[in-house]
This record gives structure tokens, C-alpha cells and sequence, in this order.
């Protein structure tokens, strides 16, 4: 069977996983700056689906990172499928994580008075942005993954 760039155990993989890992912990690290994200349940959203993120990214690209060097990639259809899901469920997780955040931001920062200083609302921009890089990179992971499910 042909190796799908970019599946589970390729070194295609190992970089988008550790991509999407750099990303979340950016994205968590600049909302966590401002001490006033949890006035608002866009910004706590965020930093709980990042939080679910960073840990399955750093897992799937620790295996990614044994299966290229044992040279082994995994190819067992139960384990690919569950792989798949949760790479679809959190994929959509963070997408309206991170579409909400840019949303609540663009009000702040257009309202009528100062609901946002300008220093806390530039952290919350960057991070709505690492969040929307992280959302791709999550996105490519599982239509690669998702590629190769129907041929094992």
C-alpha cells in the first residue's frame, strides 16, 4: 500500500502535529496573558478547546515521531478511525473557538467606548489567529488521515 503524505506515522504528519501543538500553546499562551479573559465565555471557550488540543496534537505527534523512527508507520483501521474522529470533532471544536473569539474581539474593538484596551485586545487578536493556524493544520491532518481510512 502507498503511503499517504501526511497520515498517521509520517514525518508529513510528525510536522503538522507539532504545528498544530506550537499553535494551541501560542494561542493559549497570548489569551492567558490578559488577566481578563474569563469575563467573557468566547475567551473561556478558547482556552478550554486549547487546552484539549495541545494534549492530543503533542500525543499523536509523539507517536507520529516513534512510527518514523522505528520506521513502522500505523496502519490498524480501528485506531486510524478513532484518530479521524477526534481529529474531526476537535477540528470543528476549534473553529468555532476560534471564529467566536474573532468575533467578540471585532464587537470589543467597535463599540461605542472603551470595553477593550488596546493591549489586551491585541493579545486576544493573536491569539484568535494562532487558533485559526492550528484550526488548519488540524483541518490538513484529518483529510489526509481521512484519505487513507477507505484504503485499509
Amino acid at each position: 500500500m502507498d503511503e499517504v503524505p501526511g497520515s498517521v506515522g509520517t514525518s508529513a504528519s510528525f510536522s503538522l502535529r507539532l504545528g498544530q501543538a506550537i499553535f494551541s500553546s501560542a494561542s493559549l499562551l497570548f489569551m492567558s496573558l490578559g488577566v481578563e479573559f474569563y469575563s467573557y465565555t468566547a475567551f473561556c471557550y478558547l482556552v478550554t478547546i486549547m487546552g484539549l488540543v495541545i494534549p492530543w496534537s503533542f500525543t499523536l505527534a509523539m507517536v507520529d515521531g516513534y512510527s518514523v523512527l522505528v520506521k513502522c508507520p500505523l496502519r490498524q483501521p480501528g485506531i486510524l478511525l478513532i484518530i479521524v474522529v477526534g481529529d474531526w470533532v476537535l477540528s470543528i471544536l476549534t473553529l468555532a473557538a476560534a471564529c467566536s473569539t474573532a468575533s467578540v474581539v471585532d464587537v470589543l474593538l467597535h463599540a461605542n467606548g472603551p470595553y477593550c484596551p488596546p493591549k489586551f485586545c491585541n493579545r486576544y487578536k493573536i491569539s484568535a489567529a494562532m487558533a485559526f493556524m492550528s484550526w488548519f493544520l488540524s483541518l490538513a491532518s484529518s483529510l489526509f488521515n481521512l484519505w487513507l481510512l477507505p484504503s485499509l
